[in-house]
């Protein structure tokens, strides 16, 4: 494995990651914040250090192999956390780096778990940095490089594939940087479109802009203590579920839809017909049992029900209301929510309807294969038949999911935390939701975890938004070993 190589395009990601710090730099500036120095400082030390990798570090060759790329995925979401941190620290809004590492890697991987207890005492720079840096890791910070920079060209279908591991489905161009490049023009779409809307229904220009930015890429992060709920706006409110809804589908198929103008590529796409069925079916069930069980109107009801339901099974995590107070039914189907996800190729989290699709089908063809062994039963998706290959591959992610799903309970029911606390903490970071149940409820924040917990979820964020494997291979002396 050549280092060098590695270290060279991390020092281009820094230097880069330094640059856009001049946004909340001119946030802080114009309102006159005392963060600005921080800022300063954090821009500097990121650009310098970055530049001065970059340039130690020349290459005569610039292809990137798969392994080489695995490192360099998994040590981009690191080092950008690493200094995305700076801000918060310089700026003293945590007791200790390992807080404002934990807001950092929350950011980029888009989850939206803070451990800020008072969002709204923060300043503005602080407060678009926070939803900035989830718009950034939202199409993912690779694929912004693989879009902006032709020199990561060779290789990089290599970085795309190890940043989204996923099931993705055909490659919608030639070039993957064409991909990354129509990909990007659409997210930059919704992104704008979104944030006209919300000016259009009255709301401030700063919280439209990092409502967007913690919307399209489905982070959650806001700019009051109360979420979305502080607006108490039911067209601010339609608005962000539409967006959250539409954030939630696989973004190839606007590419077929807007590029291609193929309609039917989307309405007959199997994964986004489950995903729309299983969000209605969501919103009834939980929408029913907060009339039945919690005594809500109707009204009151579907507005809350559905909000909340949509945030969290698109892993947004915006909140209206203190969900945590739900009947256990529906704190129940958010849990199960938080596991299934939204869709594959979206810049939603969890383990993604596809495979929910291809689990079930799966199932289906063991169950038929127990009475007639000898039958010949192709498992297939919207008409294409899957390989044993990449059946086998989402089984074994689905299966490692769960794995660590326990794994990280039983450490954080180890550190002394309340079963729905531990459970739901795990759930939310290893799904990228963002808030959970219990003591990490919308209500509350992660700061009271203890360390060792807060070492886990970020493991956990960070596990969630590389779909496990690209991290894990990582920890295998096989990896290490290999030529």
């Amino acid at each position: 494995m050549r280092i060098k190589i590695i270290l060279h395009y991390l020092g281009l990601l820094i230097a880069v990651l330094g640059l856009f710090m001049l946004l909340p730099l001119a946030f802080s500036l114009y309102y006159g914040e005392p963060d600005t120095q921080a800022f300063a400082v954090s821009m500097v030390i990121s650009l310098t250090f970055g530049l001065l990798l970059w340039r130690l570090t020349p290459l005569t060759e610039r292809k990137i192999s798969r392994r080489e790329a695995i490192v360099l995925v998994v040590g981009g979401y690191l080092t950008a956390s690493a200094f995305g941190a700076l801000p918060y620290e310089l700026a003293g809004i945590f007791p200790s780096y390992l807080d404002s590492f934990f807001e950092a890697v929350s950011g980029y991987t888009t989850t939206g778990a803070t451990v800020l207890n008072s969002i709204e005492g923060q300043s503005h720079g602080i407060l678009f940095w926070r939803s900035f840096s989830q718009w950034l890791g939202g199409m993912g910070i690779i694929m912004l490089f693989v879009a902006l920079f032709p020199v990561l060209g060779i290789g990089a279908a290599h970085l795309v594939e190890a940043e989204t591991p996923g099931h993705q489905g055909e490659r919608l161009t030639a070039r993957i940087r064409d991909t990354a490049k129509a990909l990007w023009l659409i997210y930059l779409g919704l992104s704008a479109l979104e944030f006209v809307l919300l000016l259009l229904a009255k709301l401030p220009f700063f919280d439209a802009l990092t409502v967007t930015l913690s919307t399209i890429p489905i982070g959650g992060f806001t700019a009051t203590n109360l979420s979305i709920g502080a607006y108490n706006s039911l067209l601010v409110e339609g608005i962000i579920m539409f967006f959250m809804v539409a954030a939630g589908v696989n973004f190839g198929l606007y590419y077929f839809l807007f590029w291609k103008r193929q309609p039917g590529r989307l309405l007959g796409n199997p994964e986004f017909r489950l995903y729309i069925a299983l969000l209605i079916g969501a919103v009834l069930l939980i929408n029913l049992d907060l009339v039945i069980n919690m005594g809500l109107s109707i009204g009151d009801a579907l507005r809350y029900g559905s909000f909340n339901s949509i945030s969290i099974m698109t892993t947004t995590g915006f909140s209206t209301t203190d969900f945590g107070a739900w009947p256990t039914f529906a704190r129940s189907a958010l849990l199960v929510l938080m596991v299934i996800g939204a869709s594959a190729g979206s810049t939603g989290g969890a383990l993604k309807v596809v495979r929910i699709l291809v689990l079930a089908k799966y199932t289906l063809r063991r169950i038929r294969l127990a009475f007639n062994p000898s039958a010949v039963i192709p498992l297939k998706v919207g008409g294409s038949v899957l390989s044993e290959r990449v059946t086998s591959r989402i089984v074994g992610m689905s299966i490692l999911y769960f794995a660590i799903l326990i794994i990280g309970f039983l450490i954080m029911s180890a550190l002394g935390l309340d079963m729905t606390t531990a459970l739901s903490s795990v759930t939310a970071s290893l799904g990228n939701v963002g808030p959970g149940l219990g003591a990490v409820g919308p209500a509350e924040s992660y700061f009271a975890v203890p360390p060792i917990g807060k070492v886990t979820l970020i493991t956990c964020m960070l596990a969630g938004r590389l779909e496990l494997f690209t991290l894990l291979v990582l920890l295998t002396p096989a990896f290490w070993r290999w030529r």
